[in-house]
């Protein structure tokens, strides 16, 4: 029998424990004139910027049924939330910070989620990307968000796979200082500051000599 790890100087075949994704989907939610709530006081405010959390699961909501007409393919059920930091500057110039959440988006779809043994977990995952699709709007009491969000969902599973390396990887380069504040340290360190190549003046090139 012939040994499937056999080592190779330029090639050879690891094992190696990863997550993979056994299923993956894609949906799109849009959330149109959403309102977030103004602080009751400081106002008048302006809109500065918003950042938005990725998408978790909820756990208590995941209902994994299986499809009797599908084999390895199941109903999944689970309630995804993205969370945001909306920033707005009030009258006296400062930026307040205001978190929150999108509405829970009710997912059911179908997945694939073949039979395995009762030890093997599968997880279920989410990736999400959100933006503003307009500029947000102020009113006396919210502000007035239209967001758009990519979702992915993803049923991962930590496995071991075989794959092609090429040893280990070659030492990595040497850190870049960050500049110093004080420029005489700079200028001392001749690895820093080299010394001018035009220190002198140029000289009078010397003549072809002739033969």
């Amino acid at each position: 029998m012939s040994d499937l790890l056999q080592f190779d100087p330029y090639e050879e075949r690891v094992c190696i424990i990863v997550e993979k994704v056994f299923f993956s989907c894609q949906q799109r939610e849009c959330f149109n004139d959403f309102p977030v709530a103004l602080p009751t006081s400081g106002g008048p405010f302006t809109f500065v910027s918003i950042t938005f959390n990725n998408g978790v699961i909820l756990p208590e909501s995941i209902i994994i049924t299986p499809i009797p007409s599908r084999p390895n393919f199941a109903r999944a059920q689970f309630t995804v939330r993205i969370c945001f930091t909306l920033r707005v500057r009030n009258a006296a110039g400062t930026i307040i910070p205001i978190t929150g959440c999108l509405p829970d988006i009710l997912k059911d779809i179908v997945i694939y989620h073949p039979p395995t043994r009762s030890e093997f977990d599968f997880n279920l995952r989410v990736e999400t990307r959100s933006e503003l699709l307009v500029p947000a709007m102020i009113s006396d009491t919210d502000v007035i968000l239209t967001v758009g969000s990519f979702v992915i969902s993803k049923l991962t599973g930590f496995v071991q796979l075989a794959i092609n390396a090429f040893g280990y990887c070659p030492e990595p380069p040497f850190c870049e200082e960050f500049p110093s504040e004080s420029p005489c340290v700079d200028f001392l360190n001749p690895n820093l500051t080299p010394f001018p190549t035009d220190f002198f003046p140029p000289q009078l090139p010397s003549p072809v000599p002739r033969f």
